[in-house]
């Protein structure tokens, strides 16, 4: 039986480890990670693998000797990397007798590096993907396997799009580990596929909302770290709202102020406004529309009458 190694976290780990299995793999060892009390809303690779007892294990650097001690000594026919945290050194590569292998969600090689879901959102793509490629040291590098195309509807959110991502990708598992184990699979050089683009992990400063964001703009960051992400804010000087969720709105209201009105607050920006669904300061959640008036004037944001 072919055997595996992988390095996996995230609902997307989670469900390519099962299409891994369904594939007739057999898992020597899984290297994640411990759950986290804010990513308590899937369920970890760890406890699938538990489950079908698969030995696991968490490393503080993956990259040490010892691990690539561990590795080397299991001799695994395959190395996949699903959503995986870390980069993997090259030694640890070259171990695998048919090759190391990542999942990536994008369509290669457009959003290499992090959060290629959420990065995809903010840039209002209307679709996306999820990628099995060869791994090389470089991030994101390495020649395609295969590809799943995944269409991002108009009000999707990094939730909903990481559970489409984590079904694609186990049924991109299951279909292709097959051929890279009988040697039958093609390959596609990235650099045959056009330029690719490269973004980096999100930093909590890029969910701000500026009024000078067209609607769309806004609406795009919002959804993009919509629950259970921290959610995109709108920062004054008398302090900070969270933004949970808002729809585009045909109300009119001028940029940089909001109105009270019977179907909510309006919130007015460069072309067009949004209406306002529910806020949050800190940890306390408002969907009442009188309440969320309240908070805005309190940071000073001006009111107009509708």
């Amino acid at each position: 039986m072919t055997t595996a190694i992988v390095c996996a976290y995230s609902p997307v780990g989670r469900d390519a480890l099962e299409g891994l299995l369904e594939a007739g793999i057999k898992v020597l060892a899984l290297y994640t990670y411990p759950q986290s009390s804010d990513e308590e809303w899937f369920e970890p690779p760890a406890t699938f693998a538990k489950s079908h007892g698969i030995p696991i294990r968490m490393e503080a650097d993956f990259n040490s000797d010892q691990v690539f001690t561990a590795i080397r000594t299991a001799k695994p026919d395959l190395l996949l990397s699903f959503y995986f945290r870390e980069m993997i050194k090259a030694r640890v590569l070259e171990i695998p007798r048919l090759g190391a292998f990542n999942l990536h969600g994008s369509l290669l090689p457009l959003y290499r590096g992090r959060a290629p879901i959420n990065w995809a959102l903010v840039k209002g793509e209307t679709e996306t993907g999820i990628t099995l490629h060869a791994m090389t040291s470089k991030p994101d590098d390495g020649d395609i396997l295969a590809q799943a195309r995944i269409p991002i509807e108009w009000d999707e959110t990094a939730l909903s799009l990481t559970m489409k991502a984590a079904s694609a990708g186990r049924r991109l598992v299951r279909e292709t580990l097959p051929g890279i184990v009988a040697g039958t699979n093609s390959r596609i050089s990235q650099r045959d596929l056009g330029p690719s683009t490269y973004f980096g992990g999100r930093k909590p400063s890029d969910s701000r909302l500026r009024f000078e964001m067209t609607a769309g703009e806004a609406f795009n960051q919002i959804r993009a770290v919509a629950d259970p992400w921290p959610n995109a804010f709108l920062q004054t000087e008398a302090g900070k709202v969270h933004v949970v969720w808002a729809l585009p709105s045909q109300e009119t209201c001028p940029q940089g102020s909001f109105a009270l009105t019977k179907t909510g607050i309006i919130l007015g920006f460069s072309d067009g406004t949004l209406r306002l669904t529910e806020l949050r300061i800190n940890s306390i959640r408002s969907t009442r529309p009188t309440e969320q008036a309240e908070w805005l004037r309190a940071l000073d944001i001006p009111e107009t009458q509708p």
